[in-house]
């Protein structure tokens, strides 16, 4: 098998307009394509990363909650690596998204924090300094 990395992950919003200025505007992941899907009754929002990930954000009609606390098995968080941490915080801040305390990766030493985006994903911002 020659798996060089992950392609895309798919999101699943109930609020379309407002997870997409989430992630476009106050995350800032650039818009690849955007496309209706009527028979679906579903937008798909293709979204990149600037390390070429990309996130699908899809829509559809009253999906069911995420369960998120106790953790719920599958896909528990998206991680995002930042440069500097406070300075991600303080930007996020100023958007109005609330983020954890600081915790320290007790195996790395890097630090990093959570936030959530507006249908509860957890997202974690990890800083990786080289």
């Amino acid at each position: 098998m020659a798996i060089r990395g992950i392609h895309h992950l798919a999101i699943i919003t109930a609020d379309y307009p407002r997870a997409r200025a989430f992630y476009t505007a106050t995350l800032g992941f650039a818009v690849l394509s955007e496309h209706y899907r009527q028979a679906r009754e579903s937008w798909k929002l293709n979204l990149a990363l600037p390390d070429g990930s990309q996130v699908e954000l899809f829509s559809f009609p009253a999906p069911p909650p995420r369960p998120s606390r106790p953790e719920a098995c599958g896909l528990r968080h998206l991680a995002l690596r930042v440069d500097n941490l406070d300075e991600e915080i303080a930007r996020l801040q100023a958007a109005g998204v609330e983020c954890e305390a600081v915790r320290v990766d007790e195996y790395t030493g890097q630090r990093f924090t959570f936030l959530a985006d507006p249908d509860g994903l957890p997202i974690e911002l990890y800083e990786q300094v080289d």
